[in-house]
């Protein structure tokens, strides 16, 4: 079998892996020259976890390949999938298809038999039908169904999420029901090693798979905000917002994941995909006001921590020194789209800090976003060199084995601020820092 997958960023190279991997040839178009030439070089231009050994066996084993020509990829493929960006459009927060509108004009004029053009992008609701509609435009002859197949991939675990997925949505056109069982068909068999491990495949309409993924990445949105307000509750009252999270977690209709205070969400999907709902809700005249008031929390929240850390320091940070432990949104990954290190920082600079990051796998994402005062260290202790105040903004587990005593040595002022609560407040306290957390006594 072998299908095409237009774009070779995030989604588009870990999902055209991932199907290498099952044993379909797999073209991947990318026409960024720089991600193309690191492609073909065998680097890999993105930071995933195994991502790099998958790509390099599955290029040596012939079933993976690289190019910038739409033509050649489409030609003879039984699936297109469609995986280039849809970024916030400037002004209101909705997403930008001109990407995946130019990507089903050129998959037009390639196809050269039937295929199922299927969007892998995260699109707003009535996108497939749309993109049918271009592609009739341009070859009212063309053979071919859509598809909604949308992704559900965490950065940091991605092929573990593709390989052993919780589920697989692929919307079908349901009005049509003998083209949507031939589409079905192709579908199932480029999931069919997914089958085996009985992973649930659910078929739906066009428009159900287009918004599930938009109502699941902001319903989990609205649990990360909702425990960060618990935990300012629980800082407030005196009560522990970990045994609260476990309380709540071991109920089965709520569920243990996504209970974990911090400085507020970001990353490339909840915020664009809580900002884009609410656009949808908007257009449909049908708000989506918890959505809506998600977003202004979380933003509140990233812009109020660097209060709480100049608070820390006595009610000012002008000419002391900050030691920054993690930059990315979240660990195991490069990617600062959103990423509360990006506020934050900017306003301790603002403010007067002296400003030492340290990030494992970030810190040349974050030179181009952060303030240009940001001195860049070699590693966690090197940042804490005679800091006045250290923070703890990812949670990177090699930050959750440095010794207390090891950074009391370092830092001239015991101070810190852990964003993240990766450290025991009893070991840091009995060092002699003043510890703040999170949500904690």
């Amino acid at each position: 079998m072998r299908i095409a997958m237009i774009g070779g960023g995030y989604v588009g190279l870990v999902s055209g892996a991932c199907f290498a991997e099952f044993g379909i040839n797999v073209a991947i178009v990318e026409t960024n020259p720089a991600r193309l030439s690191a492609l073909r070089e065998g680097r890999i231009p993105i930071y995933e976890p195994g991502l790099d050994a998958l790509v390099a066996s599955n290029s040596q084993a012939g079933r993976l390949t690289f190019g910038d020509d739409i033509a050649s990829a489409v030609a003879g493929a039984e699936a297109v999938f469609i995986a280039v960006g849809t970024p916030p459009r400037n002004g209101d927060g909705a997403a930008d298809m001109q990407y995946v509108h130019a990507a089903a004009r050129q998959i037009a004029e390639a196809l050269t038999g039937y295929a199922v053009i299927v969007t892998k992008s995260t699109v707003p609701v009535g996108s497939s039908r749309r993109i049918a509609e271009i592609i009739r435009q341009a070859r009212p002859e063309a053979d071919f169904d859509v598809a909604s197949n949308p992704e559900f991939l965490r950065e940091g675990s991605a092929i573990g999420d593709f390989m052993r997925p919780d589920r697989v949505i692929i919307g079908l056109d349901q009005t049509r029901p003998e083209r949507a069982s031939r589409a079905e068909d192709v579908l199932r068999r480029v999931y069919r090693p997914l089958s085996v491990i009985e992973a649930p495949l659910l078929f739906t309409g066009l428009e159900t798979a287009e918004l599930t993924k938009y109502a699941s990445n902001s319903f989990l949105a609205m649990k990360i905000s909702f425990i960060n307000e618990m935990a300012d509750l629980c800082e407030t009252l005196g009560a522990d917002v970990h045994d609260l999270a476990r309380g709540m977690g071991l109920d089965d209709r709520i569920g243990r994941k996504f209970l974990q205070p911090g400085p507020g969400y970001g990353g490339s999907c909840f915020p664009k995909d809580t900002l884009a709902l609410s656009r949808i809700a908007q257009e449909a005249h049908s708000a989506c006001r918890l959505v809506e008031t998600t977003v202004q929390v979380n933003e509140a929240r990233k812009a109020g921590m660097a209060g709480r850390i100049i608070a820390a320091c006595g009610g000012s940070v002008a000419g002391k020194t900050v030691a920054v432990l993690g930059l990315t949104f979240k660990p195991e990954t490069d990617d600062m789209r959103e990423s509360a290190s990006i506020p934050i920082l900017h306003r301790l600079a603002e403010a007067g800090a002296d400003i030492r990051a340290y990030d494992p796998v970030g810190m040349a994402a974050a030179k181009s976003l952060l303030p240009e005062s940001v001195t860049y260290c070699a590693d966690a202790l090197d940042a804490a060199q005679q800091a006045d105040v250290l923070v703890v903004l990812t949670e990177w587990n090699i930050f959750r084995a440095l010794s207390p005593v090891e950074l009391s040595h370092r830092m001239r002022t015991r101070t810190i601020v852990d964003l993240r609560n990766i450290f025991d407040p009893a070991a840091m306290r009995a060092a002699g820092f003043t510890y703040e957390s999170v949500g904690r006594p």
